[in-house]
């Protein structure tokens, strides 16, 4: 059998943000936000991408697209390397990546009706003429269903939910392969947030779509998700497929984010222990050293946590981990 091809390959990827200070604007440190990730992802799947707020899942999204400038590390999508690509290139290249972005509030430019925003990219891209447009548009609006007839209606006319579906069908403008979903879901009421999810399955099915879904509901990831990848200030430290993460986390920053997630079930509810980090996250302007996790681990080892950083490695066929104490 023939080894699959990853369609997105991330390898060490960094993005600081620099910190500037004083009347002539030195750098004094700089925001770690994104600090040597690795991974893969496959045609057709979905890598969910959980952590808690402000560890870095966002900027490794937008940095991966390129609309952040990696600091380093390397982006190979398929088959060429991004961070190399300039100009022209670049710009060919971002016919086949989208995004979908977080807050349909704030996505969406409240002076273009729904249908220039939909025909935005294939108008830069002059993939399209002005009736094609037209009707790329009314298809579009039909797959995320809605009606055709908002095309010439504004944003503000519409409720969250809606401007979430004229964002998903902005990102399907150029039929793109992989599309970055960025909590594409987090904005939104809970009765409208599994109708966006089936949405988003079903366009998969029906384009051969892949996915990068950065979300913070853990249940939610595990419902869309083929695999699954947990960051932690700006650092990779778990990653496996849905099942096996859910089922033993082998990290215990992983067994503390899933001790949090409610189960439908009150007698496993009232008998599993439930993991309470102590302490908040550290500041990603000066992280600790050696392993990130150490100042809230229920199982560092001094002088052993404190001061190698832990490698990612695989723990178990398809397992990765980033942890000194696992075997």
């Amino acid at each position: 059998m023939a080894e699959k091809v990853a369609l997105l390959k991330v390898e060490n990827l960094v993005k600081y943000f620099p910190i500037y200070r004083g009347v002539f604007q030195r750098q004094v440190g700089a925001v770690h936000a994104v600090d040597g990730i690795s991974f893969e992802v496959f045609p057709g799947e979905t890598l969910g991408l959980v952590g808690e707020s402000g560890c870095g899942k966002s900027t490794a999204g937008r940095t991966i697209l390129q609309l952040y400038k990696p600091t380093s590390g390397n982006v190979h999508f398929d088959g060429a390397n991004l961070v190399t690509m300039k100009g022209e290139d670049l710009r060919k290249m971002r016919r086949k990546m989208q995004m979908i972005f977080q807050d349909p509030y704030a996505s969406l430019n409240p002076r273009m009706t729904v249908g220039e925003i939909i025909g935005e990219p294939l108008m830069v891209h002059n993939a399209a003429t002005p009736r094609e447009i037209q009707d790329r548009v009314a298809e579009l609006l039909e797959l995320v269903r809605l009606s055709p007839g908002f095309a010439s209606r504004y944003p503000h006319e519409f409720s969250g939910g809606q401007r979430q579906r004229i964002g998903i069908a902005r990102a399907l403008a150029l039929q793109p392969s992989f599309i970055v979903c960025d909590e594409p879901i987090s904005a939104l009421d809970v009765s409208i947030q599994a109708q966006v999810v089936n949405l988003l399955e079903d366009l998969q099915k029906q384009f051969g779509l892949t996915y990068l879904f950065i979300a913070h509901d853990l249940s939610m990831v595990r419902h869309i998700s083929d695999r699954v990848a947990v960051m932690y200030l700006g650092i990779m430290v778990e990653l496996a497929d849905r099942n096996t993460l859910y089922a033993d986390p082998l990290h215990p920053y992983s067994q503390a984010l899933l001790s949090a997630v409610p189960i439908p079930d009150p007698v496993a509810e009232e008998q599993r222990r439930r993991v309470i980090l102590e302490g908040d996250v550290p500041s990603p302007v000066n992280p600790p050293s050696g392993c990130r996790f150490r100042t809230r681990c229920p199982i560092a080892k001094k002088g052993v946590c404190d001061e190698k950083q832990p490698e990612w490695r695989e723990a178990k066929p398809g397992h990765f981990v980033a942890c000194h104490l696992v075997a």
